[in-house]
């Protein structure tokens, strides 16, 4: 099975119980929270395969809205056990944007892009899922306005192509670039770290 398909299969995971988190915050009933899952996990991924003109994944293979529909059950199902966890919606949240970050990457590659568009549709893979998430539930995306988000995935990105000037395989590539991504968010919160704001 291909690495990639893989990784972007986990990413979807950890979207989709992230968004399913977040819907039942708010309270939404269980369609409500199938469509929160399935924006979280595809919504960013849809817009980067739209722009590069190339096939939306979820389109042209079940497997994904399989994976949705599956992990959306058993979020609903296992809720309280999530919800005994601490900081659960972060750590998914968080391991989401490392998946997604390095398979957005490789696409935009594969698409014969440069370097920093590259990183910059890595990024949006990561973020643009969330950021549809929180508008839908009211909320103010976290990438605006929280802790180090989008950052982590662009520092991921230039990590990314860093590590290609190495002899390293391309799945350790995109496994420490991923790790990057988790480690640099984590740390940021960790340490209150933030972006400055203007006011």
């Amino acid at each position: 099975m291909d690495f990639i398909f893989v990784l972007d299969i986990l990413g979807v995971i950890a979207f989709s119980i992230s968004g399913v988190l977040v819907a039942m915050r708010k309270g939404l009933d269980v369609f409500g929270i199938l469509i929160i899952a399935f924006v979280t996990s595809v919504g960013g991924g849809t817009l980067r395969d739209v722009l590069i003109k190339a096939n939306v994944s979820w389109l042209n293979n079940m497997t994904y809205v399989y994976v949705i529909l599956i992990t959306t059950i058993f979020a609903i199902l296992l809720r309280n056990k999530l919800n005994y966890l601490r900081k659960s919606l972060f750590l998914f949240d968080t391991f989401g944007i490392g998946l997604y970050t390095v398979v957005g990457i490789e696409k935009a590659i594969s698409a014969g892009l440069p370097p920093v568009i590259c990183v910059a549709f890595g990024t949006m893979s990561a973020c643009f899922g969330g950021v549809i998430r929180d508008i839908l539930c009211n909320d103010i995306p976290v990438i605006f306005h929280k802790e180090i988000y989008a950052t982590a995935c662009i520092l991921g990105g230039f990590a990314y192509f860093a590590l290609t000037y190495f002899n390293l395989s391309q799945d350790l590539i995109f496994i420490i670039s991923g790790v990057v991504v988790i480690a640099v968010r984590i740390s940021a919160v960790v340490f209150k770290i933030s972006l400055p704001r203007v006011y």
